[in-house]
């Protein structure tokens, strides 16, 4: 299994290197993986390392609040952070709470000798689902110990199938598994592996910290201010927009939606333009600083990056993207303001969001005429909107505290 897990990793570069000449992401791996040598040779041994991995945004922000404590609490320690996709280094490349900052290079022996005896990390963290055989056997073999953190495990994943044997001692290479609920502890015990402690999930404490922390966005609050119900539609794809735009197209005046696309290039923005039969304006055409007029503006279209989390708070109910592509988006930054949030079918492999649910401040539809009826419940019934927000808020608040259980412990599994 080892043999043909390599070539494997093998054969991908090398379809990477092929998309990289008509694929930007492919392009941009590439690159990075070229790059990645040159950066690690810039790195300075004067001070302890900490080595932090996340495939991409989402695991990065779960792993953020641990890297800010670090920076904090042990100033000692330098930090690298590393990616691997595309889609996380590009956007944090700069982050300024970590040292360097790189792509993680393929997963052969080779490189994961190279990058380990370059780095030399006192401990490696990995955030959710990164579990490198390569990395993880040199890492062992170094007695370099190895944290798996806001890990979170199914049963059908390969680690507990009946062939999954090889990639079970990837697993049991890991110091201690900080999850985030009982049924991956459970799996894990199943699995032999019983260094595991259940304390839920880093992103809580993130969107905590995001809400203390959030800027004012003076464009949304004008334009939500007069609104009698103000949907804030987040990191949404095609599907979820036609919804959208159906129901914006077909409602009162005093009902307003402010859309944030996942993705925010002109030709996406210009075909919601298209489908929209209600006045609009677009977040980057607005000049801030001439008196702003939203009375019949019913849509804001928000075609830059970077303010979504902090648009949430203009929202009387939240609606998040993705759910009827390949999965949800993030419903934390949402329901921390304690607005309720809605999301398409795809949820299931999200814990939050089933436990939104749950708890009746989560609400899942399977298209128009559902969306429809939820939303024009909301807006008729406001206690309804408001027992559904707080207790999406309580639930929230309920769940923080896994960075604080991690810090007291990994500097000690480290020593």
């Amino acid at each position: 299994m080892r043999i043909l897990y390599i070539w494997g990793i093998r054969i991908f570069s090398f379809f990477i290197a092929i998309a990289a000449t008509f694929n930007e992401k492919a392009r941009l791996l590439k690159y990075g993986w070229k790059k990645v040598w040159q950066q690690l040779n810039e790195i300075s041994h004067q001070s302890p390392i900490v080595w932090i991995h996340c495939a991409s945004l989402g695991e990065f922000e779960q792993g953020r609040p641990i890297i800010e404590a670090i920076r904090s609490n042990h100033p000692e320690f330098k930090i690298l952070l590393t990616f691997f996709s595309p889609s996380g280094y590009e956007v944090r490349k700069n982050y300024n709470m970590a040292h360097w900052v790189t792509y993680l290079p393929a997963d052969t022996p080779q490189n994961a000798k190279k990058f380990i005896e370059t780095v030399k990390p006192t401990f490696a963290l990995f955030v959710k689902y990164e579990f490198w055989p390569c990395f993880f056997e040199t890492l062992h073999k170094k007695n370099i110990p190895i944290i798996s953190v806001s890990s979170i495990f199914r049963e059908n994943q390969i680690f507990f199938r009946w062939y999954g044997t090889w990639f079970r001692k990837t697993l049991k290479k890991v110091q201690k598994f900080y999850v985030q609920d009982k049924t991956s502890a459970q799996l894990l015990k199943k699995a032999g592996i019983l260094n595991c402690d259940v304390v839920g999930d880093t992103r809580f404490d993130r969107v905590t910290d995001i809400v203390k922390n959030a800027r004012q966005v003076p464009i949304a609050e004008s334009f939500a201010k007069d609104a009698s119900l103000v949907v804030v539609a987040g990191s949404t794809w095609p599907p979820d927009e036609d919804l959208l735009i159906n129901y914006i197209n077909n409602t009162p005046d005093d009902v307003k939606i402010i859309i944030a696309p996942h993705e925010v290039h002109e030709s996406h923005i210009s075909q919601i333009e298209q489908k929209l039969k209600v006045p609009y304006l677009k977040f980057s055409k607005i000049n801030s600083s001439l008196p702003l007029e939203f009375a019949k503006v019913k849509v804001l279209i928000v075609d830059t990056i970077g303010l979504l989390s902090a648009i949430y708070r203009y929202g009387h109910v939240a609606y998040i993207g993705g759910g009827f592509g390949k999965g949800i988006h993030n419903t934390l930054e949402a329901a921390t303001y304690g607005i309720p949030v809605i999301f398409g079918p795809k949820y299931q492999k999200f814990k939050e969001a089933r436990d939104l649910i749950k708890c009746k401040g989560g609400f899942s539809i399977n298209n128009y005429s559902e969306l429809f009826s939820l939303i024009e419940d909301f807006r008729n019934k406001p206690t309804r909107l408001k027992a559904s927000g707080q207790s999406a808020a309580s639930y929230v608040s309920s769940m923080c505290g896994a960075t604080d259980i991690i810090m007291k412990e990994i500097f000690s599994i480290s020593t």
